[in-house]
């Protein structure tokens, strides 16, 4: 699949070594590595990150959309969050095996004056034959990590109720807050329940 940035793939072929470290965050579990990235990196793996996209989202884990989608509906997304990732309202996790890309995850920075301690985790997923190694967890550890270096001390999160990814936040301290009945459907029409969760990172790291 051809990438046409003319504006990003230059810039992305001529980053120097300093600029490509200032963008890296380092943490490790079993094989995989786990580093936020910037608009430059996400333009140069986003072949990877569409496939990798599609393939989830179509195997079950919506992550917002409704499947099933394609490679064009994917790309799209990814090209939606550049502008923020640009300004780091938006952070971005990439869990690496090998150098190919594996997992993901982002962080969102909220811009209000009254909630500069607040972060909403968004589009956590790791590839279906890299799970059960730790990747998921080794992520939540990242990105959990650069939220307090923000200052970000309550995350919060929504996903479908009762369903592994709600049980694998709870496993991680995470807190119900809510359940919506009915907040997605598929293109049947069937109507899913969502769970708002939230985890607070201070006060845990105090106690």
């Amino acid at each position: 699949m051809s990438v046409d940035f003319p504006r990003f793939e230059l810039e992305s072929k001529t980053m120097t070594q300093t600029q490509q470290l200032s963008y890296q965050r380092f943490s490790r579990s079993t094989s995989a590595t786990i580093r936020t990235v910037s608009a430059l990196e996400l333009v140069a793996r986003l072949p990877e990150l569409v496939e990798l996209f599609t393939e989830t989202v179509n195997g079950g884990t919506p992550l917002g959309f409704m499947a099933p989608i394609n490679h064009g509906i994917a790309r799209e997304y990814w090209i939606s969050i550049i502008r923020e990732l640009e300004t780091r309202e938006r952070l971005l996790f990439i869990a690496y095996d090998d150098n190919a890309v594996v997992g993901s995850g982002q962080l969102l920075l909220s811009q209000r004056s009254n909630s500069p301690h607040r972060a909403e985790l968004q589009k956590v997923f790791v590839e279906r034959a890299s799970r059960g190694r730790g990747i998921g967890r080794a992520l939540m550890n990242a990105i959990h990590t650069t939220a307090l270096e923000h200052a970000r001390t309550l995350i919060l999160c929504n996903t479908r109720h009762d369903e592994p990814a709600e049980r694998f936040y709870k496993s991680l301290g995470y807190k119900e807050a809510g359940v919506i009945p009915g907040w997605t459907v598929d293109r049947e029409g069937e109507r899913y329940a969502h769970v708002t969760l939230y985890k607070e990172l201070g006060r845990e790291r105090a106690a």
